[in-house]
Formats: C-alpha cells, structure tokens, sequence
C-alpha cells in the first residue's frame, strides 16, 4: 500500500510540476505581431508605386511595454518605426515624428522619420492570395521627406502556406 502511494505522489508532483502556464514566452504584443503582405497606396490608387506586395511585419519591442515595431525590412520606403498600441482594440499609431529604425544620418537613402496613424489590425477579415481566410492589416503613414502626402499600407497576413506567399 505504502509503495501505490509512493508511486502515485511521485506522478501526481510530477505531473503538476510540468504543467506551463497559460501563453508562457508570450509577448504582450502577441495578437498584433505577424508578417504581412501588404501594398504601399495612396490616392486611391493601389499599390501608388508598382511595387507589387511587400512584406512587412509588426513586433514586439525589446521593451515588451505596449510597443512595436512596424517594419518593411527596408522594402518600398524603407522603415522601421515605433508605434504604441491598443491591444484591446488592435490599433496602433506613432508619434508626430517618430524616428526611422533605418535612417542613417548623412545618408538620403530612407526617411528620418514618419508618422503612423489609423492602423488596425482586423482578425478574420482578410484573404490571402490563394484565398485563405487571414487577418488583414491597414494603417497611414507620411514620411518626414514627402511631407503632407499620405500613403497607406493595406494587407493581409503572411500565412506561411506556399500558394500564399507573393
């Protein structure tokens, strides 16, 4: 009898003592980070440049303080800027002049800084190239070197599938 009790006290710590807590290694910005792809619009015009489908993401900061990066990995306007967000609305925006992650000073090749406005991120109301139901992604941007135009970034979510990917 003693040795069942043994045996079953040695499993049930055992087993409690593996158990993960709910969304452990989770970033705050977990319900907003992805990769997209996304076009660079304005005007109404869709894709303003010929750019075709750009890939961009959004995460976390190193900070983890309700922050994250909005980065086109230096394709289309080249940037990587800061934006605070609302997680429980899923919007995001920038400051006035937000600094560019990419700028380097003495150089003109991006940006100094932009200004991110209106972004959202919509669950479920997307589709991606092949069809899929994704999550879509929309924000504003100006740019500190193309002052008072506005562009917008408009897309869905990367979703790893082959058929999808641009």
């Amino acid at each position: 009898m003693k040795r069942i009790f043994l045996i079953a006290s040695v499993a049930i710590i055992s087993f409690t003592s593996c158990q993960k807590t709910k969304d452990a290694g989770a970033t705050s910005a977990v319900k907003v980070a992805n990769e997209w792809w996304a076009t660079l619009d304005s005007v109404g015009i869709a894709d303003y440049y010929g750019l075709g489908h750009l890939k961009i993401a959004t995460y976390n900061t190193a900070a983890d303080n309700g922050t994250i990066w909005v980065d086109d990995y230096k394709h289309g306007y080249g940037f990587k800027i800061q934006a605070t967000v609302n997680y429980s609305s899923l919007t995001f925006s920038s400051a006035p002049a937000a600094a560019n992650g990419y700028f380097v000073t003495g150089s003109s090749s991006f940006p100094a800084t932009a200004h991110i406005t209106d972004g959202k991120i919509f669950p479920k109301m997307g589709h991606s190239k092949s069809g899929n139901i994704a999550d879509s992604i929309h924000f504003k941007i100006e740019f500190s070197d193309d002052p008072g135009f506005i562009y917008e970034m408009n897309g869905v979510e990367r979703t790893r599938f082959k058929e999808d990917d641009y």
